[in-house]
């Protein structure tokens, strides 16, 4: 059971400030990669794997522990969570390649444009969907 330690007019906001932190974690995160570790200079799609795993963990503790403030199933959430990002990171792995090789744009600029992406939808799928207390879906 899932249950929210506060329901306040303050969520907008730590979900703004909260994004901000992980949008800033994730834009650093994937250049430093590439441009750190040499196998990811050519295995891009590698370096963004290793990238989208850590920025996954990293989002989920500072929306549930910063945002939503919920106690509980942290599996089911997790879950929740999760399937919003894989649907888009199967968008982002089919994409890249394309716009990359094909489109010939930076990988550092097509994962720009991703994030502006998952900016529009995230709110409202972990607000109505991942972060939901079993007494609002009843």
């Amino acid at each position: 059971m899932t249950v929210r330690l506060a329901d306040d007019g303050a969520r907008p906001l730590r979900f703004l400030l909260a994004g901000a932190v992980n949008t800033g974690f994730g834009l650093v995160f994937y250049p430093l990669l590439l441009w750190s570790v040499p196998f990811f200079h050519t295995h891009y799609l590698a370096g963004l794997a290793v990238s989208q795993a850590v920025c996954l963990c990293f989002a989920y503790l500072t929306y549930k522990l910063g945002v939503f403030r919920t106690r509980g199933n942290v599996a089911r959430e997790f879950g929740a969570f999760s399937s919003f990002y894989l649907f888009n990171y199967a968008a982002n792995w089919a994409a890249l390649p394309l716009l990359v090789e094909l489109g010939r744009i930076s990988p550092i600029v097509v994962q720009l444009c991703f994030t502006a992406v998952l900016i529009v939808g995230s709110y409202f799928w972990h607000s109505r969907v991942t972060f939901r207390s079993l007494e609002e879906s009843a």
